[in-house]
Order: C-alpha cells, then sequence, then structure tokens
C-alpha cells in the first residue's frame, strides 16, 4: 500500500482519496472497485449516471433490433404464422422503459449506496491530482447541498466532519459558470468515453444529421433514412429501422464490418438486402444538402445526399455512424503536462498494462475506457475499469482484509505493470478482445481475424464450419443460416480466435472466450463434449475438422 501524503498545492473545495472523471458504466466500475477497500471516491458526471451506454447506445438499441429479430425467428419456425409487422409505439414505449424514461436516479441511488460521492458537472484536469468541475448556472444554487458526503473521509484522511462545499454556498448562479475544484490524495481516473466523427463532408453539418444518440432515442420513426457507415452502428440501425418500416440506404466506402472477418460483413449485407436494405459498399458521399424550411430557417426538409459516383439520394433523415474517437479535447490534459504528442492515435490516452497514464510522473494518473482507444466497447471498457480500480485500491487502501477483493494478489510499485493475466493487467485488451453486433443473424467474434493474426506473426490455421450442418440448428428451424471458424495456433496448438454468424451467435461466444483466455490445448478441448442436439456441437466438428 502506498499511503504518501497529498501533494500540497491550490486549495482546494473538497478533497477525496480518489476522483473518477465519467460516470458512465466503466467510471462505475472504476469507481466501485477502488472503493472497496476503504478509499473515498468521487464520481463526476456532466450528464446521466450510466453513460452512453446505457441511454443512447447499447441498451436501448438492443430494444429496437429485438421485435424484428424475433418476427424473424417465428417466421422460420414451421407451424408458427408471420407475426406481422412489428408494433412500433410499443416498441419504443419498450425503448423508453429500458432508458427509465432518461432518468438516472436509480443509478444515483447505486452509487450513493456504495459509499460513494457524486459530483455533477463537467470534470477537467486542472493540475496535480486536481480536478475542476463547472457546473450548469441551473444547478450552481444546490452545489452545497451535493458536495459532502464522502469528502474529506476515508483513507489517508483525519477523520474529521468538516464542511467540504470550500464557500459552494456562497458562488454566484447568475449567467458565469460555477466551478468546483476537487483534489485527489492519491489518485485521479479518465473515464470521458469518446465522440462521434463528423467526416468534414461538404453540407453535411448544416443538414442536421443524426448521431447515434438520434437514432436510439427517436420519437418516431421515419419515412426513409440514409446510413453512413457500414460498422456496428451503421448496420445495426439499418436493420433496426428497416424492421420498423423506414426506407433504409446503407453507404460504406468499404465493405460491412471490416473489423471482422470478411465472411461474416458479407452475410450480414447478404441479410440486410433481403429485408429491403439498399445496401451500396465501395462509394463515398461527396456532398449533403438539406433545406432550411423549419424555423429559424433551421433544416426540415428532405436530405439530398450526392454519392462520389455522381448518384443521388433522397431521404427523411440521415444517421452518421462513421466511428468515435477519444474524448479528450475538453479533459484539459495539458495541465499536467502531456500535449498532441504524448497523446495516441485520435488523441487517446496512453496508458501501461494497469492503465497509468503513460508521460505523467508520479503515478496519479489512470484511465480507462474508450478514452485510451485500446478496445472500444463497453465490456472491454468495464473489464478495464475493474483492473484499474483494483489497481488504485490496492496501492491505496487500508482495508485490505480477506474479504477484499485484492487480498491475497500482492500489486505493482507505481510506475510499474502487473504481471500478465493478474488482476492488475489488463491482458485481454491485446489477444482477447470480444464483440457482438446484434443484427439478425448476430455476429460475435473474439480474437483476432485470421489477416491481424497472420500480420502479427501467429501461425494460424483457420478451421470453418457451415452452423447449418449441426443437428441443434436443424431443430431450430429448416431455413437456419450461420457459419463458425476458429483460429488455431499450430505451434502452441490453442485457439486464439473464433467468430461466429447465426441466430443468437452472441450467446455462443463465451465457451471461445474462455478457451481463448484459458488457453486451453485442443487435446483437453477435446474432452468438453457438447449438448446433443445444440448448436454448440460445432465445437466437436471443429476439433474433427482439425484432425482431432
Amino acid at each position: 500500500m502506498n499511503n504518501a501524503p497529498e501533494t500540497p498545492g491550490e486549495q482546494a473545495d473538497e478533497t477525496y482519496d480518489v476522483i473518477v472523471i465519467g460516470g458512465g458504466p466503466v467510471g462505475e466500475n472504476a469507481a466501485d472497485r477502488a472503493s472497496r477497500t476503504g478509499l473515498s471516491v468521487a464520481l463526476v458526471e456532466s450528464e446521466l449516471v450510466g453513460g452512453e451506454c446505457s441511454y443512447w447506445a447499447c441498451m436501448p438499441s438492443k430494444v429496437l433490433l429485438r421485435a424484428g429479430t424475433v418476427r424473424a425467428l417465428a417466421r422460420d419456425t414451421p407451424g408458427l404464422a408471420d407475426p406481422g409487422a412489428p408494433d412500433v409505439a410499443a416498441v419504443l414505449a419498450r425503448r423508453n422503459e429500458i432508458t427509465y424514461d432518461w432518468d438516472d436516479s436509480g443509478q444515483v441511488s447505486w452509487v450513493e449506496g456504495a459509499g460513494m460521492t457524486l459530483v455533477r458537472g463537467h470534470g477537467r484536469l486542472a493540475g496535480e491530482k486536481l480536478v475542476e468541475v463547472t457546473l450548469p448556472p441551473a444547478d450552481a444554487a444546490g452545489a452545497s447541498s451535493a458536495a459532502g458526503a464522502g469528502a474529506d473521509s476515508g483513507a489517508g484522511s483525519d477523520g474529521d466532519d468538516e464542511d467540504a462545499g470550500g464557500g459552494l454556498a456562497e458562488a454566484e448562479t447568475g449567467d458565469a459558470p460555477v466551478t468546483r475544484l476537487l483534489r485527489a490524495r492519491h489518485a485521479v481516473i479518465a473515464a470521458t468515453g469518446s465522440v462521434p466523427v463528423l467526416p468534414d463532408t461538404p453540407g453535411l453539418a448544416a443538414a442536421a444529421p443524426w448521431s447515434s444518440r438520434e437514432a436510439t432515442g427517436a420519437e418516431s420513426i421515419p419515412e426513409s433514412l440514409v446510413v453512413i457507415g457500414g460498422g456496428v452502428v451503421g448496420v445495426e440501425m439499418a436493420n433496426a429501422y428497416s424492421d420498423l418500416g423506414a426506407r433504409v440506404t446503407l453507404l460504406a466506402r468499404g465493405g460491412l464490418l471490416s473489423n471482422a472477418e470478411p465472411f461474416a460483413g458479407e452475410m450480414v449485407g447478404e441479410s440486410l438486402r433481403a429485408i429491403g436494405v439498399d445496401v451500396r459498399t465501395g462509394v463515398g458521399v461527396a456532398s449533403v444538402e438539406r433545406p432550411g424550411t423549419g424555423s429559424d430557417n433551421e433544416p426540415a426538409g428532405p436530405v439530398t445526399v450526392t454519392l462520389s459516383d455522381g448518384g443521388t439520394i433522397t431521404a427523411a433523415e440521415i444517421l452518421v455512424a462513421t466511428g468515435r474517437v477519444p474524448r479528450t479535447t475538453d479533459l484539459n490534459v495539458e495541465s499536467v503536462g502531456l500535449d498532441a504528442s504524448s497523446l495516441g492515435r485520435a488523441g487517446a490516452l496512453v496508458v501501461n498494462e494497469s492503465l497509468e497514464v503513460v508521460g505523467v510522473p508520479g503515478g496519479w494518473l489512470y484511465a480507462c475506457g474508450d478514452v485510451t482507444g485500446r478496445a472500444p466497447t463497453t465490456h472491454q471498457g468495464k473489464y478495464e475499469g475493474r483492473i484499474v480500480g483494483d489497481v488504485v485500491a490496492a496501492r491505496y487502501g487500508t482495508e485490505a482484509g480477506d474479504r477484499s477483493p485484492t487480498s491475497g494478489d500482492p500489486e505493482p510499485a507505481v510506475g510499474q505493470e502487473g504481471k500478465p493475466w493478474s488482476r492488475y493487467a489488463a491482458t485481454a485488451d491485446h489477444g482477447a478482445r470480444v464483440q457482438v453486433v446484434f443484427t439478425h443473424p448476430q455476429v460475435s467474434w473474439v480474437g483476432p481475424t485470421e489477416r491481424e493474426a497472420r500480420a502479427a506473426g501467429i501461425p494460424v490455421e483457420a478451421v470453418s464450419y457451415d452452423l447449418s450442418w449441426v443437428s441443434g440448428a436443424s431443430v431450430d428451424g429448416p431455413n437456419y443460416t450461420g457459419r463458425a471458424q476458429v483460429l488455431v495456433d499450430t505451434q502452441r496448438r490453442v485457439l486464439v480466435g473464433a467468430t461466429f454468424v447465426g441466430p443468437d451467435a452472441g450467446e455462443m461466444l463465451h465457451a471461445a472466450t474462455i478457451a481463448v483466455v484459458g488457453e486451453v490445448p485442443l487435446d483437453r478441448l477435446w474432452h468438453a463434449v457438447p449438448a446433443y442436439p445444440t448448436v454448440s456441437e460445432v465445437w466437436l466438428r471443429f476439433l474433427e475438422s482439425y484432425g482431432l
């Protein structure tokens, strides 16, 4: 345990052992784990606690997809009539339920119940172990009541119950922003996530394009929709909006799902075309135009997209799904000695395997999730949150009893990395990243693609199998379509990757993830008997095809 005293400096309004910037699922996990050895933790969030995934991404998007997925399964099951088009109003009502009508009070209760302090506002670095939080003017009047619980208490403090408001009750609440300066005794964890990319296409920004937020939060389904981008968000929203009655055109400069095995994107493209989506690959967008016919001349009419091949498409709405970049531009990294040369690709915070930010002396700044650019998915970010939370809890906490999550596992020294596959190293970010795409059919994969593995010098053999040949698939229905592939490291005789395409392919992934992470030898996998008749019998077919 490192219980060095806090760094002296500018007077802070409040002091905590640990400050986490970003209250999405990644920040929540980091804060929760960091608090488990007696550290006081402040969680700073400018929007809704629970973040992008809970309210504008993972959860609502899957609800929008679910009705069409079930309809497709029913249609392919003998003895069931086609249930017809989804009830759009009911689907959107369920979407509202899953997001709790964009009310985070339940998440706030969890934060407070776990003994952490929620600080509302936009957090940014302000120097060594300092975080400046800017409150919207409307919230400034209540700033003093939000401060207090947990501040100036916990490990490393004298336990005095001081007023942590630091004069906030007297703060001005007019038009000028109100700020609170927080100090961390030990660590600051950046979990600020990512922001969508808007291409510099003529006319696009002025055309009021949708991002994933507008797509998942829409109050009605437009008659037509143009989707720019063939990645996960693009194909999922094209699928969902087509299911819900929109005429959808999907544009992609390359192929679909370029980070997956090529066959996965090809199968999803075939499925999208089968439900009526106009899928166009290998085409770019030259310009976008939308007339200003609404109030205050705001864009309100149909949008016209001119393509790189000279063609045009007109639609009611346009969704831009061309990727995301780490959110660091408003983090004020310069205040801690970082500059553009210190950051990674697209401005990511560069971290070591224990998620310490590289280039910041003293080992007090950490980062996890999309802001690191390592593995930009919610589940991998939550994994990183658990890792960094345990690192901080072990290094600085005082309640490391037998029930502590870090008990019995010595932590690395500040500036040092945890051993691979220890609880203090995010090893899975490299060889065992997982992804699920909830189109129908679903796509799931773990580890590198065959191309990535070969580029990394791994001697692999790809073993593929048509899932429709498995007995469990024939039970599911006569039109079952799917394919699976594993990558075998031929020198070590272990799996290093796997891809599944088919109904509920996401539920098949974790067995492969365990095999990859556990580096289970093929000769031992031979003794993992798949139940009959299930689609998981493909595991036996993999091994037989490889020669066992």
